[in-house]
């Protein structure tokens, strides 16, 4: 990350589609690494993050930075409602989701949750956004606490993090959530691409098929708009 080589295909697009937006959501924010380019390019964010070390360091980098007055915090997880829930991991791979990636059930902690609508609250009002979300599996809970947001005018842009066979839980082949997270942004309207250097459009019938195991893809971060 500091040596600028972190992710450069999604870096790349993040920071294009940041040219054309009012505003920047970073969901699974970790220590700060897209918000601080948004906000070198002078645009506004909003970080969610519930984990308390990668907090001291996304507070750290934008403090040090000089651009505390330009980011709101949110140090909660994002879900269908208001919630305390438990959370595994820390890092880049803490998650919701019980048994994610092999982590050890004893490495739990408890985390606040809101909804998305509840913490953006009118701040998208007349604004084009730009929404990425890393959450390790929760994308689903996490959407099902977002219909305001979705369905906001003009629509937000999102780049989501959704795997297919990666990191599942132990007897879990494939992401269970997988159609019916896509259904969602379908259902909203929007279209899908794969995050990639030849992206390509992803239909209802391609998520079928990865969901049952017909085909693969070669990614897990895709974007809606």
């Amino acid at each position: 990350m500091a040596n600028g080589i972190f992710e450069p295909q999604e870096t790349q697009l993040v920071r294009d589609i940041l040219k054309d937006v009012d505003l920047f959501i970073n969901i699974g924010a970790n220590v700060g690494y897209y918000c601080c380019h948004a906000l070198s390019l002078e645009k506004p964010v909003i970080a969610v993050e519930p984990i308390t070390r990668n907090l001291y360091y996304l507070l750290k980098n934008i403090q040090n930075n000089g651009w505390k007055t330009r980011a709101q915090i949110f140090p909660v997880a994002l879900g269908h409602d208001t919630n305390i829930l438990e959370m595994w991991g820390g890092g880049t791979g803490a998650s919701l989701i019980k048994g994610w990636a092999s982590i050890p059930e004893s490495y739990v902690t408890q985390v606040p949750v809101l909804s998305l609508d509840r913490v953006i609250g009118n701040s998208l009002q007349g604004k084009r956004a730009l929404i990425l979300v890393d959450i390790e599996g929760a994308e689903l809970m996490m959407l099902q606490g977002a219909i305001q947001t979705l369905a906001h005018t003009p629509r937000p842009i999102w780049i989501v993090e959704i795997s297919s066979t990666e990191h599942q839980p132990t007897g879990t082949l494939v992401n269970p959530n997988f159609t019916q997270t896509f259904d969602i942004f379908f259902n909203q309207g929007y279209r899908a691409f794969t995050v990639e250097e030849r992206s390509r459009e992803v239909t209802k019938l391609d998520v079928l098929d990865i969901a049952t195991g017909k085909c693969q893809i070669g990614t897990h971060n895709f974007l809606f708009r």
